[in-house]
């Protein structure tokens, strides 16, 4: 009976023991299982996250395209603003030149017809005859469109010398001249020197050592820009601060913005040949000589009448340089004038054109 129950506990063992096994992987596996609601509750917070998020996106979308449509009206808005600001810039130069050829042609008619005429890419050029009560002389009307048309020349390009306008206008191939700046005679190393008055610019350098005494003597000619430039200068930056590109000295100033300037006592009233720098309001340039000392043909002017006579052309600063004998008028291989000397008198320097 022993062996009986010995035999039947080995032959239940087995299947007690996966019964016992059983049991503790359904207790583990109840421990270790999520609670059910608790997933629901997390499926159902990440759906509302993911909407939200959904929502969020579309709102940038639309935020996104009114950015674009606005970025696009103002495209459009700025488009019309700079066609306009060019249809205005436009008309701007329309009217500025509009006003400039009134201009042009209001000065034409003070000049009247000319008699001689030159253009090309560098300058314009148009001369007219002067004839009034007791004088007579030429008249040139330049527009500079490169400034290196202008030029200040040297007597046989060496400082000392003397040289006819006629012949430093050959010898340089300009087609306008005029007598320049001043000068007397003196000695250097015991030879004669011919010096110029006061200073003289050249290509942007003062030629001799600054100068200016009691006489009051003005600089004038033309800046890099191709301005008519001018002052009486009492220091060597009064000249330098003008931007000189050429220019020459004498006296006195006759206008200065379109009002008289007061001369100088001795030079008021007589009557000689002259020989003029200025400008008109419009940057053209002016060259004069009146002839003079010369009976029925012209008594010459005096300044003070010249003053008049060349506000009357509306012209706007102006220079009066050497005169006399000096004032000589070349065009195109011609000295058009009647130098008073009766033949042109030789000098220090001279303003030429170039073609």
């Amino acid at each position: 009976m022993g062996k009986i129950n010995i035999f039947i506990f080995f032959l239940v063992a087995p299947f007690l023991a996966l019964m016992l096994v059983s049991m503790d992987f359904i207790e583990a596996s109840s421990a270790l299982s999520l609670p059910l609601e608790d997933i629901q509750t997390d499926i159902k917070g990440l759906h509302e996250v993911t909407e939200n998020f959904h929502e969020d996106i579309v709102s940038l979308e639309n935020q996104i395209y009114k950015f674009h449509e606005v970025a696009k009206d103002q495209r459009e808005t700025f488009n019309k603003q700079g066609d306009k600001i060019t249809e205005l810039s436009d008309l701007s130069d329309k009217q500025k030149a509009f006003s400039e050829d009134i201009y042009e042609k209001k000065i034409l008619e003070m000049l009247g017809p000319a008699i001689k005429a030159h253009i090309s890419d560098k300058v314009e050029i148009k001369i007219f005859e002067l004839e009034e009560l007791g004088y007579r002389g030429y008249i040139a009307k330049v527009k500079l469109f490169d400034p290196s048309a202008f030029k200040v020349a040297i007597a046989k390009d060496e400082l000392g010398q003397v040289e006819t306008v006629s012949s430093m206008a050959e010898r340089n191939n300009a087609i306008l001249a005029i007598n320049g700046g001043g000068f007397f005679s003196t000695e250097k190393n015991g030879e004669k020197y011919v010096k110029m008055t006061a200073n003289t610019v050249v290509d942007g350098k003062l030629l001799e050592p600054f100068y200016q005494d009691g006489e009051n003597f003005f600089f004038a000619g033309i800046n890099k820009e191709g301005q008519v430039i001018g002052n009486v200068p009492r220091k060597l930056e009064d000249i330098l601060n003008l931007d000189p590109y050429q220019g020459v000295s004498f006296v006195p100033m006759l206008l200065k913005d379109g009002n008289k300037i007061p001369l100088p006592e001795p030079w008021k009233e007589t009557n000689h040949p002259r020989t003029i720098l200025g400008s008109y309001g419009n940057g053209d340039l002016i060259m004069i000589v009146i002839d003079g000392r010369q009976g029925k043909w012209s008594n010459g002017v005096s300044l003070e009448r010249l003053q008049d006579k060349l506000l009357e052309l509306g012209v706007k600063d102006a220079y009066n340089l050497d005169g006399g004998g000096s004032s000589s008028f070349y065009y195109n291989g011609e000295v058009l004038n009647r130098p008073s000397d009766g033949r042109e008198r030789p000098v220090v320097n001279s303003i030429l054109i170039y073609p």
